[in-house]
């Protein structure tokens, strides 16, 4: 099986900076194939360059930044010509991450949405919950000079002066169209959330961890509701789960496999012997 992970910008022969420590535990492992690419030139030259050829057409998992649908799908068909055959298809790639893909699919365990298309006029009455956040179908601004969510209180004047700054700064990583969340009431524990991340392989839990600076003590999300999600229409996808104020769990976010960082507590090594294990049976 092969590994492709992103190349440093200012050196491509070492893995991305913010990757190394993934890198070291993968090639620990003894089970993969790791090969580099040049991120840069492939999205601005539409190059593929590899720091070593694939040692013989194999499936593959990639490991890296978030792309755009298109842009995965560009990177899908022209690593393919190289022998290097993703286990996710673009359309199981745009599955899970655009969550208003899956939303149909793990609707009873998430907050409620409205969307709209991007650019077009959100009118605050017409929004009908009591409190809600703004993103666009992958990510929202996670940026202290923005707010983290709305009210029926706010004006349509502070709505529009938000809006026309997140289109500013989300620039070329705005993706699909615009997702109304309604807000959900989260647990604490010691000033922090309870939210897991949890990664799905090859039909099945490939781990669940802590990944919001939680003491260990807090509660882990039903085993019950974790395996309710392990078929999605993905190889290799994560959920995160968050506990409520009454207890309750609730999905947070979904993604892609590929694009989505370990959580804080991962080990790192039994994760990349696990993820092996779990895809080869694919």
């Amino acid at each position: 099986m092969i590994l492709l992970f992103p190349s440093d910008y200012f050196d491509k022969n070492h893995v991305d900076a913010d990757l190394q420590e993934e890198f070291q535990a993968a090639r620990q492992t003894g089970l993969y194939q790791i090969i580099l690419f040049d991120y840069e030139k492939f999205f601005h030259e539409s190059r593929l360059i590899l720091s070593e050829q694939p040692e013989k057409p194999d499936s593959a998992v990639y490991r890296g930044w978030m792309m755009k649908p298109e842009q995965y799908e560009e990177f899908y068909q022209t690593s393919g010509r190289a022998g290097i055959r993703f286990i996710n298809s673009p359309e199981q790639y745009q599955n899970l991450h655009l969550f208003p893909e899956i939303y149909d699919k793990i609707q009873e365990d998430t907050a409620e949405i409205l969307l709209y298309p991007l650019y077009e006029k959100l009118e605050i009455q017409k929004i009908k919950f009591q409190r809600f956040i703004i993103k666009d179908y992958v990510k929202s601004l996670k940026d202290p000079r923005f707010r983290n969510d709305f009210t029926q209180q706010t004006s349509q004047e502070e709505l529009d002066d938000y809006m026309q700054k997140f289109y500013q700064f989300r620039g070329d990583l705005l993706t699909g169209g615009i997702c109304v969340k309604e807000y959900l009431h989260l647990k604490q524990y010691q000033a922090h959330t309870n939210e897991y991340r949890a990664f799905y392989a090859g039909g099945g839990v490939l781990s669940v961890c802590r990944n919001s600076g939680q003491p260990e003590t807090a509660p882990a999300p039903p085993e019950e509701l974790v395996q309710k999600y392990k078929n999605l229409p993905s190889c290799y996808y994560t959920l995160d789960f968050a506990e409520l104020e009454d207890n309750s769990w609730k999905i947070l976010e979904s993604g892609d496999g590929g694009v989505s960082g370990l959580a804080q507590t991962e080990n790192m090594l039994h994760y990349y012997q696990k993820l092996y294990e779990m895809l080869s049976r694919l």
